[in-house]
């Protein structure tokens, strides 16, 4: 570890000690959604030690992403979110490894991103079929020498959760070496939240409350596509009323960004999500970064813990 690394992580390298600093400074994490929630997931990740981090999203900043992701500004608006936060990222951390990717994930580049070369995959999208295709093949499982799916009716069941109606026939196989299955963490809807301590941590089955957490178990049910295995989520059971209307987002007045050219991908230069939302909705900084925390402290505790097991403490 270079020494000005050896300066940032002081702090908490006195707590996790310099064993466990090497396995943070080792790990390859991949975030996908740098707003509101990946946005500080990405810098707490880095402030911790994280030094091989990628970022993914195909959005530039809005002015109405100010209120609450880290690298909007007055003067980043317009920026290719991404690379706005790919600046702050190495302001911190000079000598960080940050891969910034403008790209949307779907289905059809899904394979573009190898998840597994990563030792964490964060799940901070908005879209719900993107979500569902990132949930789906970053949660696979060793059988047969190869990494499959495991019904859902063997997780459900674990949860005491009926599986009557479920089929698990579509499951298919991976080609991602069974030596290295990445830890998947996500986060589920962050807006129309105002109370910081309803904010928890549950297994996916066992969310109850969160409006978006139905939805993505109805689209499961109905296109037969479940995750493989277990995993974490970051999610509120709070649900506020929107007080104010939204005359701008999704609108003939979206604000938007617009330009004829600018940096990035020209086919993505002026994409926006806003008019493909049902509803827009209100959020707020604090829920967003806490949501965002959270899911950088998964990983961080996640690998203190390993370590502590690796290199007993005493």
């Amino acid at each position: 570890m270079k020494t000005i690394e050896k300066a940032i992580s002081n702090r908490t390298s006195l707590l996790v000690g310099d064993a466990v600093m090497e396995r943070i400074a080792a790990a390859r994490v991949i975030i996908f959604g740098i707003g509101g929630v990946g946005s500080w997931c990405a810098e707490s990740l880095v402030r911790s030690g994280i030094r091989h981090l990628t970022i993914v999203d195909s959005d530039r900043v809005c002015i109405t992403n100010v209120n609450r992701q880290a690298m909007a500004n007055t003067r980043t608006v317009g920026r290719v979110k991404v690379e706005a936060m790919k600046e702050r990222l190495l302001e911190i951390n000079p000598t960080a490894e940050i891969e910034a990717i403008q790209e949307i994930f779907s289905a059809e580049t899904a394979d573009s991103f190898h998840l597994e070369e990563y030792d964490y995959i964060i799940d901070a999208i908005d879209s719900l079929k993107d979500k569902l295709e990132l949930i789906v093949r970053s949660t696979k499982k060793a059988e047969n020498g190869k990494l499959k799916a495991e019904s859902w009716a063997d997780a459900a069941a674990s949860s005491h959760t009926s599986t009557s109606l479920i089929s698990t026939s579509h499951i298919s196989t991976s080609d991602i070496p069974t030596s290295h299955i990445p830890k998947f963490f996500s986060s589920m809807g962050a807006a129309l939240k105002m109370d910081p301590t309803q904010v928890r941590v549950s297994e996916f089955w066992e969310v109850d409350g969160c409006p978006l957490a139905a939805v993505l178990r109805r689209r499961m049910r109905k296109l037969k596509r479940f995750p493989g295995r277990k995993f974490k989520c970051v999610w509120s059971p709070e649900v506020l009323p929107n007080l104010g209307q939204a005359r701008t987002c999704g609108t003939a007045a979206c604000m938007c960004p617009k330009a004829e050219q600018g940096e990035g991908r020209a086919d993505l230069l002026n994409h926006e999500w806003c008019t493909s939302k049902a509803q827009i909705n209100g959020t707020t900084a604090h829920i967003t970064a806490i949501f965002g925390f959270t899911l950088a402290g998964l990983v961080i505790q996640d690998l203190y813990q390993s370590g502590v097991k690796a290199s007993p403490i005493g």
